[in-house]
């Protein structure tokens, strides 16, 4: 967890060394600099979205997309920071 806050705040961090989570290995790949980091493994990947008090996280597999992902989970993410949560 401490890569990504770290990403967050100095974006380009995470992509030299990837994004490690649950054991995994993720490609960072474009991202939205101090809101959405994303990556890939496979034909899967992860989005994450940054708000006020927490981090949103979406992982996603094969039928699922990553722009089907990104949606869900960005929108999720606005909402709460509307909420300023």
């Amino acid at each position: 967890m401490t890569d990504i806050m770290k990403d967050f705040d100095e974006p380009g961090h995470l992509a030299p060394t990837g994004l490690f989570l649950a054991g995994l290995k993720y490609m960072v790949i474009q991202g939205e600099p101090g809101a959405v980091i994303r990556g890939k493994k496979g034909a899967g990947g992860i989005t994450i979205k940054k708000t006020g008090q927490s981090m949103v996280f979406g992982l996603y597999e094969e039928p699922v997309t990553p722009g089907q992902c990104n949606m869900v989970v960005e929108r999720l993410g606005d909402y709460l920071v509307e909420q300023d949560l």
